[in-house]
């Protein structure tokens, strides 16, 4: 049932946390606000986008496209939407809930077709009306079967021809096939943005982006061989294999910019020096593909876990007592590895809203820096929701392993984000390379610990996390030194640390994000039960560290034996308000009443009773 606000006004102290305020803490995102994300979540509550499994793969992609077309209808300026990035990480946010292969088709259409189109202000304007209106769908074709996450040695090429002002599109072997965009007839025709080698008479100029129509109505165009790939887990996609025969393109297909421009004449000119950096220019789209990513990782993460807090009062088991009947909630073994996912979900959130202003913002004298937190916000965001998924579908047992019930394909689908738009793991390796050397080690701490501190007290909680960056930081330098052989034996050396170095370093990012929610927290009864929640997801990350922490000096004996007892309290103490706290996720409700696992009868009002006499 929607929750009733007004129920929860009460006169006096207030004594828990207010669900509007959580909500709008939660969904405030820049300027724009909660209404940003109420657009999509209203477009998501529709009939069209039920949860329905009858469907077969080939329906079920179909059916993503419809989804598409009703979300484009929304929009009150398509290219608007393509050039802002926080407008198109909430409707990855929200699609997410409901459709993981909405989410992606979105993604591909508005931010790396449309977009990439949208950021060529150096050619001619390109009429895109039709795109603009989903008569055909835009994809993006860059990896190849023989290069992932080493695209910028793709094969595929664009000879120009200037006899004939063209160029000529080439597949020159099997392993430059583009692998895996959504090619196939479904949803009708197609455009693509392909990503290719530019030749220009002897001369490689490095990876440039071609508009190439791919279909129509009557199927796929000459020269253009298109094949599915077979079925893969999570929210189906039309994903294929697809290559090209020597398909002729007008000059005019060339994306353009300051990394590269061409004449009539064959006259190439690029104010970007190495074809590595060409590359990376013309595909910059990534980067908000990176958020757009992480967002939807976001979305379906706290729709699992908000399915799965339901299901645990809903759900009773036998009790203590012959004859008693208990929630599943009821039991601390189960409601505090929801509480440490919500604490996550709630932390994730607080990141992604950060790195978002941080992306929008940023000026070009610090866009290296601002791309490598994007990118690492993106590996950990999305690895914590692949935790929360799979958690999520544990605490529901036998039943969320039937898609009907509407857990089943989460993981799936955040196992493809973890992949896309770069490999968590290889940009994470990049971004601990870059960090050893080119960024400032945290500082260190001013003093020893001395036992007096608090281990509820964040700020306390998170100087030790930087204390724990610190000696990651100065490892992965010593390392890098230490090594031996050319520069990959020496990065192997390293490496350990340099990934450590990033996850501590953006886990405390984290932390800081959820600090800076807090502080706009207006009623006491929610701001401190979003404290403790901070402090939850500190403790939790620094229960592993305790042993390096107590090396180091940053925390004393005793503080270690008492993280256990500080972390059973701070559970209690959370526990009676973890269906509020993920209330707040406003999972639509109208898709929550057609997953069969959750039944109809129990209001949030008693779900949050049961919950404080858990």
């Amino acid at each position: 049932m929607p929750i009733n606000t007004s129920a929860h006004v009460q006169d006096g102290p207030w004594s828990g946390p207010r669900p509007v305020e959580l909500t709008g803490t939660l969904f405030r995102d820049g300027d724009a606000g909660p209404d940003l994300h109420a657009v999509w979540r209203k477009a998501v509550s529709t009939d069209l986008f039920r949860h329905r499994t009858e469907l077969s793969v080939e329906e079920r992609w179909q059916q993503s496209y419809d989804r598409l077309r009703a979300l484009n209808e929304e929009v009150p300026c398509v290219r608007d939407l393509a050039r802002d990035p926080r407008a198109l990480a909430a409707l990855h946010e929200w699609a997410s809930v409901v459709d993981g292969a909405t989410a992606t088709v979105a993604g591909i259409h508005y931010n790396l077709f449309l977009g990439s189109l949208l950021d060529d202000d150096v050619s001619p304007a390109r009429d895109l009306a039709r795109y603009d209106a989903l008569a055909a769908t835009g994809t993006f074709l860059c990896t190849e079967q023989a290069h992932g996450n080493d695209a910028a040695a793709l094969e595929t090429t664009a000879r120009y021809d200037p006899d004939r002002d063209e160029f000529v599109l080439h597949t020159p072997h099997e392993g430059a096939r583009k692998y895996m965009p959504n090619t196939s007839p479904a949803g009708g025709p197609k455009s693509a943005v392909v990503a290719a080698r530019l030749l220009v008479g002897d001369r490689d100029e490095g990876v440039f982006l071609f508009l190439t129509p791919l279909s129509d109505r009557r199927g796929t165009l000459p020269g253009i061989t298109v094949r599915t790939l077979p079925d893969r887990i999570g929210s189906p996609v039309d994903h294929c294999v697809t290559g090209f025969d020597h398909v002729r393109l007008p000059r005019t297909a060339l994306l353009q910019g300051e990394h590269g421009r061409l004449t009539a004449e064959g006259a190439f000119s690029s104010a970007v020096g190495s074809p590595r950096k060409r590359f990376l220019h013309a595909i910059r789209r990534v980067t908000v593909g990176k958020l757009c990513m992480s967002a939807s990782t976001l979305g379906g993460s706290r729709a699992a876990l908000a399915i799965a807090v339901r299901y645990a009062y809903l759900r009773h088991i036998s009790g203590p007592v012959a004859g008693e009947r208990v929630p599943l909630a009821a039991h601390r073994s189960h409601h505090a590895r929801l509480l440490a996912c919500t604490a996550t979900a709630y932390a994730m959130t607080f990141l992604h809203r950060t790195v978002t202003e941080r992306w929008i913002t940023h000026r070009p004298e610090n866009r290296d820096e601002t791309e490598r937190l994007v990118a690492m916000a993106k590996g950990w965001i999305t690895w914590q929701a692949r935790d929360i998924t799979v958690e999520s579908r544990e605490r529901c047992g036998a039943r969320a392993l039937f898609p009907v019930n509407g857990l089943a394909e989460f993981t799936a689908n955040v196992d493809g984000a973890i992949t896309a738009e770069g490999d968590n793991l290889a940009v994470w390796c990049k971004a601990g390379a870059e960090m050893i050397f080119g960024q400032t080690a945290a500082p260190e701490p001013e003093t020893a610990a001395t036992g007096r501190e608090s281990l509820t007290d964040p700020a306390f909680l998170r100087r030790a996390l930087a204390a724990a960056e610190r000696h990651w930081h100065l490892t992965a330098r010593r390392d890098v030194r230490g090594g031996t052989g050319d520069a990959l034996g020496r990065w192997n050396h390293a490496s350990a640390a340099a990934l450590a170095l990033v996850e501590t370093y953006t886990v405390g990012q984290a932390a800081d994000a959820f600090a800076a929610a807090c502080a706009r927290v207006a009623d006491p009864g929610t701001r401190a039960v979003l404290d403790d929640l901070r402090t939850l997801f500190l403790l939790d990350r620094l229960s592993p560290l305790s042993g390096l922490l107590l090396a180091g000096h940053t925390f004393t004996a005793e503080q270690v034996r008492s993280l256990p007892d500080t972390l059973r309290e701070l559970t209690a103490r959370l526990a009676p308000h973890l269906a509020t706290l993920t209330e707040a996720f406003e999972v639509p409700e109208e898709h929550l009443a057609s997953l069969p696992m959750l039944t109809s009868g129990t209001s949030s009002g008693a779900m949050r009773d049961r919950a404080r006499t858990a």
